[in-house]
């Protein structure tokens, strides 16, 4: 039972009309325009904290609490249960489980009332039980106890539960369950996840229940370190967008990380280049900037510096009419929020989007997949198109305007036409692949929807996507990841089911393999990629500097019973994928959000910033870093190279620009190929280069087709194991004077990481 949504008063019209008004760019206009969107935010968290709002958790625990104190009978039996739901989400899991159990020892006086629904009521509390206490037990330990090993799968010593009550109990109510349903799968897979959190799995694992986990893998795998909490870095919130880049030009990326939660504040961690990082939020002028699900970086106005475009109200749905944040880069250490000066403030809810340089002019346009849920009114996609540092949106004209439930947005040249093309993934039902036509009568821009041509209609419901080229053939792939919105059956059920070899009905992942025609096919099965991943954040990356693209994948769902592991897969050659997750050491059971890439230490290997949680209020969990170890371990043969490049007729931070590196590696030659962007659709990686050259010491050529421009540049003999910057029409590669860095323990690291703010006002 659910009340009707409760509205608060609408955002102020004053207000926005100063807002629309800010369109002229001088300094002092920008800077109220920034101090006007955090009023503005401030005012959409007042508007949409509200009862009626299933993430409004704590609103929600209030709410229901006064309901059932003037209620009796059946109907304050259901309000409490939605109580007790609403404390688990909250982050009193303990609360949860009194008030839980409280209420299945109050089942026979309801019974009364029972209708068919109803039917399983009992065991649905003692699994709601159950789960509260597993949380419990993930609170007092993994959380308020961290460890570096702490909800790492398949957990090891040093994340073991000391404090093992939360676990105990739900090992007792699971058994019960599995006792009488021996085959629900999610109750199993949640049993053995309690088991090992206490150090007794696999032998302390009823047999008839015991799940076994794969084989590590063949391959020689270089393992990660969790160092998140070391750098002072592990900001404790929940699901929430990141970047790494480099802000300030001085070689070293830094990292931006955002939160879900209505006044959650984004944060940015500045690279000091001596192994340590520092909180610069209030000095970067980001305070009040909050509320994000996933950003993604890009230089609008070509004068240098990184901007980031900050995504607001996905999965809100009638409450995500929120505006996004354009955050300009004012090149000395701050941001200031432009985005009523420039054009972008809209109100529609979204976590997507990519900037390309659709037009091929060599300023960066963007394009927006916003979220269109059938019961509520249209939101549809934007397409503004750069003129000059100021944006019109076009989407209608162009023909792209979609109102769609759209969760994964990338771009890319699939059929190396010059012009870049977008592939859009959404929650329900249709993904589309737009072809760009170019420039038509009166220079004007021009998709075409070619998914059916292209072989792409087949149904699914996906998340995240991006363009990349898995088989070093010059020729851009799809990767898109199924995810199957739905309780029955669960997650935990699906993964269960696959891990034991059984059917299931999650939606799999999809490799589709450029065909070269204009056409794809799907050879995730081949691949060996068509698994249950429900993916969230994630991306591509080369962890093993072999010149192939593998990926690591954030998974789970809203649902706290979503305990499964993050996956690391590894490129086989370009033909099939390896899972590598346990020998690496990255399989995090926390929720997998924006998964961001970039060689943090200047090693020359590719590490791993993510973001985790989820999204209810009390599913935090502390973000992570895993540092690759790949370049200190032995033997590690491969090199690498590391390109900043710079556009002067393409844009200036050269996104969607192409490169072919050819190389020698034990006699033979080979080829590979990237693009320049922040990879996958939810989480963004640096923009540098950064690229795997096998055992070659050296490029033999490198061939760069500049974005929009569509100018090519050949180089030859670059040494590898550098970092180098090459500016477009230039002959000359310069050496960057970057350093490795020893990533250093801060003093007190983790009494810095708490950002996750209540949303409510006490």
């Amino acid at each position: 039972m659910f009340p009707p949504p409760i509205y608060s008063r609408a955002i102020s019209c004053t207000l926005l009309a100063a807002l629309f008004l800010l369109a002229s760019c001088s300094e002092e206009k920008q800077e109220n325009g920034h101090i006007g969107m955090v009023t503005l935010l401030e005012e959409v968290a007042q508007k949409f904290y509200v009862p009626g709002n299933r993430f409004a958790n704590h609103a929600r625990v209030a709410h229901f609490d006064t309901l059932a104190a003037k209620a009796s009978g059946r109907k304050k039996f259901d309000f409490e249960y939605e109580k007790a739901t609403e404390l688990l989400r909250a982050g009193d899991p303990e609360g949860a489980a009194k008030l839980f159990e409280k209420l299945h020892q109050e089942l026979p006086q309801v019974a009364y009332s029972f209708t068919p629904k109803d039917q399983g009521l009992a065991d649905r509390l003692q699994a709601d039980i159950a789960q509260a206490y597993l949380r419990f037990g993930e609170q007092e330990n993994c959380l308020i106890n961290h460890t570096s090993a702490s909800c790492i799968f398949p957990i090891a010593s040093p994340g073991f539960h000391q404090l093992p009550q939360g676990s105990r109990k739900a090992i007792e109510h699971y058994t019960a369950l599995l006792t009488r349903n021996p085959e629900a799968l999610h109750y199993r897979w949640l049993l053995n996840i309690a088991y090992m959190t206490l150090g007794e799995y696999p032998d302390k694992v009823p047999a008839q229940w015991l799940i076994p986990l794969e084989s590590q893998s063949e391959a020689a795998v270089a393992p990660f370190e969790e160092v998140a909490g070391d750098l002072g870095v592990d900001v404790d919130a929940i699901s929430g967008g990141s970047i790494l880049e480099d802000f300030d030009n001085d070689g070293n990326l830094d990292i931006m990380a955002s939160s879900y939660g209505l006044r959650d504040q984004i944060r940015y961690f500045h690279n000091d280049g001596d192994g340590s990082f520092s909180d610069h939020t209030e000095k970067a002028g980001l305070k009040g900037i909050t509320n994000s699900l996933n950003m993604v970086q890009a230089d609008y106005n070509n004068d240098g510096y990184i901007d980031v475009l900050v995504l607001r109200g996905a999965w809100f749905e009638q409450h995500g009419k929120q505006p996004n944040s354009l955050l300009q880069n004012n090149g000395d250490g701050t941001f200031t929020d432009v985005t009523a000066a420039v054009g972008l403030l809209s109100f529609y809810p979204t976590q997507t989007a990519t900037w390309s340089d659709f037009n091929n002019d060599g300023w960066l346009d963007l394009f927006i997949g916003n979220e269109t849920a059938d019961k509520f009114s249209p939101n549809p996609s934007e397409l503004y198109i750069n003129h000059r540092g100021v944006f019109k949106n076009v989407a209608k004209d162009v023909g792209i305007e979609l109102n769609q439930y759209v969760k994964g947005v990338t771009s890319g040249d699939y059929d190396n036409d010059g012009w870049q093309d977008l592939y859009i993934s959404t929650l329900y039902g249709q993904n589309f692949l737009f072809r760009n036509l170019g420039l038509g009568r009166n220079e004007q821009l021009k998709f075409e929807d070619v998914t059916d041509k292209a072989g792409l209609a087949k149904p699914m419901m996906s998340f995240p996507t991006w363009f990349y080229d898995f088989d070093n053939d010059g020729w851009l792939d799809i990767f898109v990841s199924g995810f199957k919105f739905s309780n029955d059956p669960s997650v935990s059920y699906n993964v269960a089911a696959e891990y034991l070899g059984l059917p299931n009905e999650a939606e799999k992942a999809r490799l589709y393999r450029n065909n070269r025609n204009g056409t794809f096919t799907d050879i995730a099965e081949t691949a060996g990629i068509n698994k249950s991943l429900y993916t969230m954040g994630s991306n591509f990356m080369d962890m093993d500097n072999d010149g192939w693209l593998d990926m690591y994948l954030g998974t789970g769902d809203p649902s706290f019973e979503s305990i499964i592991p993050n996956k690391l897969y590894r490129n086989k050659a370009g033909k099939a994928y390896q899972d590598v997750t346990t020998a690496a050491g990255v399989g995090h059971l926390q929720k997998g959000h924006a998964v961001s890439v970039g060689d943090i230490d200047n090693d020359g290997d590719q590490d791993i910033y993510t973001v985790m949680g989820g999204a209810y209020e009390g599913d935090n969990y502390r973000n992570a870093l895993f540092k690759n170890t790949y370049q200190g371990s032995a033997p590690a043969g491969n090199n690498w190279v590391s390109i900043k490049l710079e556009g002067v007729k393409a844009n200036k931070a050269a996104i969607g620009t192409r490169l072919k590196i050819t190389f020698t590696e034990q006699g033979k030659q080979r080829s590979i190929y990237r693009d320049v962007n922040s990879g996958g659709s939810f989480g963004a990686s640096a923009l540098r280069s950064e690229i795997g050259l096998g055992q070659a010491t050296k490029i033999d050529k490198l061939e760069i087709l500049w974005a929009g421009s569509n100018r090519k540049q050949v180089l030859e003999n670059i040494a590898a194991n550098q970092f180098i910057h090459i500016i477009e029409e230039d002959s000359q590669v310069k050496k960057l004077d970057i350093r490795k860095l020893n990533l250093q323990k801060k003093k007190g690291a983790h009494d810095l990481h708490h950002a996750h703010l209540p949303n409510h006002q006490d």
